[in-house]
């Protein structure tokens, strides 16, 4: 007999993007902010006492959760705080799901949510973004339904009234994932307070310049937030976080600023990569997905690392010939689009 369980030898995992050691690198593969965090962040880290770190902090993470509530604008126990939005989708396939009460999202999106319906032993229902699929996932009426907005890789918005039409016709749990809602023009959190099955999903690490804090927030009507409680960690949020994530919530001017400065360079990346007979859809998050027509994605993305500039390449269905690039500094897209220019010129991709 084995170490493990049947499901996880058989499983493949979750593989997170390459995080290269060359600290001068063109990183644009992950889907981090580019710029700094705000400096009231920097500034509550100093102020970390010995404390702080000795005693276990707030199980619910008080003081993020406040700032949460004051920014967003609903009550504390419509909130829970999380050690990255990851943790909140595990949390939500321990809650909802198991081998009689099956989760279904549209393909493709995020592929971390497949692990944890393997990790859970819960069927999984993945249809086809190409047709009516709010439809198809209405009919398909699962235990925890998934609708990533905007979703990951393809950068797609959909429109709130249409998320909101779907969760009134599902009995179980929407599960509205909205990792990169900072980079668009609206969002769900409206929904909370109108439908009782709705669970919003915020994460820190984009739209905040946090990812290598790990810290995010879920927000849903009291029960779901109270059922959530209950698979949760004893102390899932460190005391660090806890500070820092509120500290950065607050800081909603400097926020902006960021946002406008990443929505700014990504129209110019997509016009650009169009003019270089790229196939970009508009975004609404802080990454483009650009579809290679003359080129090879694989080829393109092998090229672009010798040069240590590291966008994503994913080896799925309906992939294959695209790339998803991560809109950085002006700097970073330069040389970015400087080197898909010179590759393409010289003939090394066809």
């Amino acid at each position: 007999m084995g170490y493990f369980r049947d499901t996880i030898e058989k499983m493949d995992g979750y593989t997170p993007g390459f995080q290269p050691k060359n600290p001068d690198a063109v990183k644009l593969n992950t889907n981090e902010n580019p710029y700094p965090p705000s400096p009231k962040v920097l500034e509550t880290v100093s102020k970390i006492s010995d404390f702080q770190l000795r005693r276990y902090p707030d199980p619910m993470g008080g003081a993020f959760r406040q700032a949460a509530s004051e920014v967003f604008g609903l009550p504390e126990d419509h909130i829970i705080c999380v050690n990255g939005g990851d943790e909140l989708l595990n949390y939500a396939f321990r809650a909802f799901c198991d081998a009689n009460r099956p989760t279904a999202w549209a393909e493709p999106t995020y592929s971390l949510y497949p692990v944890l319906a393997k990790l859970q032993e819960c069927p999984a229902i993945m249809i086809d973004r190409q047709g009516d699929w709010l439809e198809e996932l209405a009919r398909i009426n699962a235990a925890m339904t998934i609708v990533c907005n905007p979703n990951a890789p393809t950068g797609e918005f959909t429109e709130v009234d249409k998320i909101a039409a779907l969760a009134k016709r599902l009995s179980g749990v929407l599960l509205v994932d909205e990792a990169y809602v900072d980079f668009s023009e609206d969002n769900c959190l409206r929904l909370v307070k109108q439908c009782p099955n709705v669970l919003v999903l915020r994460s820190m690490s984009k739209g905040y310049s946090l990812a290598g804090l790990r810290a995010g927030l879920g927000f849903a009507q009291p029960k779901l937030i109270e059922g959530l409680v209950k698979v949760k960690d004893s102390y899932n949020i460190d005391a660090v976080a806890i500070q820092v994530a509120a500290a950065a919530v607050r800081d909603q001017s400097y926020h902006k600023q960021c946002v406008q400065k990443v929505k700014a360079e990504r129209r110019r990346v997509i016009d650009r990569l169009r003019q270089l007979n790229f196939i970009v859809p508009d975004s609404a998050a802080n990454f483009v997905l650009a579809q290679c027509v003359k080129t090879r994605a694989d080829v393109l993305f092998e090229k672009l690392a010798a040069q240590d500039i590291y966008v994503r390449y994913f080896r799925l269905p309906g992939l294959e010939d695209k790339l998803r690039i991560t809109v950085g500094t002006p700097e970073q897209n330069d040389k970015l689009l400087a080197a898909i220019q010179d590759i393409i010129k010289h003939g090394e991709v066809t």
